[in-house]
C-alpha cells in the first residue's frame, strides 16, 4: 500500500492560536501542462450560467496604459526576493492542489468535538460568532465533503469562464509582447487575459471565508501573495489580474448566494430530542437502535445531513440501501464474530491499516484524504488548472453526495456498531458518534475511488486498494461491522456514476 501513498505535499502548516505561521515547502517542480484545452470555455459548467458572468475587455496592447503596465511588470519581476520566489514556486505548479491543500489543513484545524457543558449539554458552534468557543465549524466529515465540493465547484465553473474570455480576447503572455519581460515559469501557450491564477485565488479565498470565517485574514493574505507572484514572475499584468478577480467574484457569489445558504446544511443539525425521535422510530420499525458511547450522552452527529441537497444524485432516496441484518440471523451472527477475531489479535499490518486510515480528530477527514490522493494524480499526470478543477469537482461533489446518501442511510435505520451490539467489547480506534450503518469511510471512498478511476483509468487498480484497506480499516479497528462496508462501497459506486454520468456529457474530451 504505501508506494501508493502521497509523496507529493505542496504545504505543511503550523498553526499556532489563532494566528498562523507557514512552514512552506518550496521544492515544487514545475511542469508544462499535458493539455490547455482550448475548447474549455464551451464546456458545461456545473451550477453558473455562463451569461451571468461578464469580464470586461482588455485594453488594447498597442496603448499607453498597456504599455504602462508592462513598464510596472518589468519593475516587479526584474529583481525578487527569496521569499517573494518562494511564492512563485509556491503557487505555481498547479494552484488547485495548491488551494486544496489550504482547505484540508484548515478541515484538519476544526475538526474537533465540542466539549461538554458543565449541565451535561453539548454546545453547537453558531456562524454568528464563529470565534466564540466551541469555534466554528465543527469540520466533521460531513461539514469538510461539503467544504471541499463548493471550493471545487466553484473553482471548475469559473475556470470555465476563464477560458471562454481567454480565446475570446486572445491576448498574447506579456513576455510575448515584450521579450525584454522573463517569465519565470513555463510557457503554457495560453492567452493571458484574464488570468488563470487571479480566478482561482480570488475563487478560493472567497469560498474558504465563508466555510471557515475566522480565517479570513489569513486567507486574503495567501489570495493576495498568489496573485502577486504571477507579477513578480513576470507571467501577467495587473489588468490580467483584475479581469480574473472580477470573474471570481461574481462566481462566488452566485454559488454562495444561490446554493450554499438554500442547500438546507443550515437544519442539519439538531438537538438530542430530534436524534432520540428519530431512534425511536426506526426501533419501533426494525427492532434495534444505536446509542451512543459518549458519557454524557452526545446527541448523533448532524442527524440531518442526509437532507442536505445533493449535486449529481437526483433524489438520494434513489441509492438508499435496505436495512441491515437482524441482530439474530446468520448474517449479523458472522459479522460479530468476524469482528471480535480481528479486534481480539490483530495483527500489525491490521493495526496500520486501521491508523493510516483513521481519519479522526485534528485531520482532514476521510473527504480530505482523498483530496490528498486526487492532488498527488493531477500532479502526476501534470494536468491544468481547469483539468484539476475538473477532477476536483466530479469527485468532491461525488464525496459530498456520498456523505449525503450515508448520513440518510445511518439515520434512517439507526444501524448497531459493534460496541452497542457486543457488551464490553474494545475497540482500536474512537468511535464515532453516529449510527453504524452503513460505514461513512466505505461510501466515501468507493464515490471518490470511482470518480477517479473515471479520469484516471491507468490508476486504477491502487485506487481500488485504497478503498480496500479503508473499508477494511473500520473493521479492523473495531467501529463498522461488515456489511456496513460492503453496501457502504456499493452505495459509493451508485453515487458516483451519477457525477460520472455529467462528466461524459460537460464537453471535455
Amino acid at each position: 500500500m504505501n508506494k501508493y501513498i502521497l509523496a507529493f505535499s505542496i504545504f505543511t502548516f503550523i498553526f499556532i492560536a489563532c494566528d498562523k505561521d507557514l512552514n512552506l515547502n518550496t521544492n515544487v517542480s514545475t511542469y508544462n501542462y499535458d493539455k490547455i484545452d482550448p475548447d474549455g470555455g464551451s464546456w458545461i459548467t456545473v451550477f453558473i450560467n455562463k451569461s451571468d458572468i461578464s469580464c470586461n475587455a482588455p485594453v488594447a496592447t498597442s496603448s499607453p496604459e498597456y504599455s504602462a503596465q508592462l513598464t510596472d511588470l518589468k519593475s516587479k519581476s526584474i529583481s525578487i526576493s527569496q521569499s517573494q520566489q518562494d511564492a512563485i514556486n509556491r503557487w505555481g505548479a498547479n494552484a488547485i492542489a495548491s488551494w486544496n491543500n489550504v482547505a484540508r489543513e484548515l478541515a484538519a484545524k476544526y475538526n474537533l468535538t465540542p466539549a461538554a457543558n458543565a449541565d451535561g449539554t453539548y454546545p453547537n458552534p453558531n456562524s454568528a460568532e464563529p470565534g466564540k468557543y466551541p469555534y466554528f465549524p465543527f469540520a466533521n466529515p460531513p461539514y469538510a465533503s461539503r467544504a471541499f465540493a463548493y471550493l471545487a465547484v466553484a473553482q471548475y465553473d469559473a475556470l470555465i469562464l476563464a477560458w471562454k474570455y481567454k480565446y475570446e480576447y486572445n491576448r498574447a503572455a506579456p513576455y510575448k509582447i515584450d521579450n525584454s519581460i522573463k517569465n519565470a515559469l513555463p510557457d503554457q501557450s495560453l492567452p493571458s487575459y484574464p488570468s488563470e491564477d487571479a480566478v482561482i485565488a480570488e475563487v478560493s479565498l472567497g469560498i474558504l471565508r465563508v466555510m471557515f470565517p475566522n480565517d479570513t485574514t489569513y486567507l486574503k493574505d495567501l489570495a493576495a501573495e498568489h496573485k502577486n507572484s504571477r507579477l513578480w514572475a513576470g507571467m501577467n499584468t495587473q489588468d490580467d489580474l483584475d479581469a480574473g478577480s472580477q470573474i471570481a467574484k461574481q462566481v462566488v457569489a452566485k454559488i454562495i448566494n444561490d446554493r450554499a445558504k438554500k442547500d438546507n446544511m443550515n437544519k442539519a443539525i439538531s438537538s438530542i430530542a430530534v436524534t432520540d425521535s428519530l431512534a425511536a422510530l426506526a426501533e419501533a420499525k426494525y427492532g434495534w437502535r444505536w446509542r451512543s458511547v459518549e458519557t454524557p450522552v452526545r446527541p448523533g452527529m448532524l442527524p440531518k445531513f442526509g437532507e442536505v441537497k445533493p449535486w449529481c444524485v437526483p433524489d438520494i432516496t434513489v441509492v438508499r440501501p435496505g436495512p441491515p441484518p437482524a441482530p439474530g440471523t446468520e448474517q449479523y451472527e458472522k459479522d460479530v464474530e468476524e469482528i471480535k477475531k480481528f479486534t481480539s489479535n490483530p495483527t500489525a499490518a491490521q493495526r496500520k491499516i486501521a491508523n493510516f486510515w483513521a481519519d479522526g480528530p485534528s485531520t482532514s477527514t476521510p473527504p480530505g484524504h482523498w483530496n490528498q490522493i486526487a492532488s498527488d494524480l493531477m500532479i502526476k499526470y501534470k494536468m491544468s488548472p481547469l483539468r484539476s478543477a475538473r477532477t476536483m469537482a466530479y469527485m468532491n461533489m461525488a464525496i459530498q453526495d456520498a456523505g449525503i446518501s450515508t448520513w440518510d442511510t445511518k439515520y434512517t435505520y439507526f444501524g448497531l456498531r459493534p460496541s452497542n451490539a457486543i457488551p464490553g467489547f474494545k475497540t482500536l480506534i474512537g468511535v464515532p458518534n453516529f449510527p453504524g450503518y452503513i460505514s461513512g469511510h466505505s461510501t466515501f471512498s468507493s464515490a471518490a475511488s470511482t470518480v477517479l478511476s473515471y479520469i484516471f483509468p491507468s490508476e486504477t487498480v491502487p485506487l481500488n486498494q485504497y478503498v480496500e484497506d479503508a473499508s477494511n480499516s473500520r473493521i479492523y479497528g473495531g467501529i463498522h461491522f461488515r456489511v456496513d462496508c460492503e453496501v457502504g462501497i456499493e452505495t459509493g459506486k451508485k453515487v458516483a456514476q451519477y457525477c460520472i454520468d455529467k462528466a461524459r456529457i460537460d464537453g471535455a474530451k
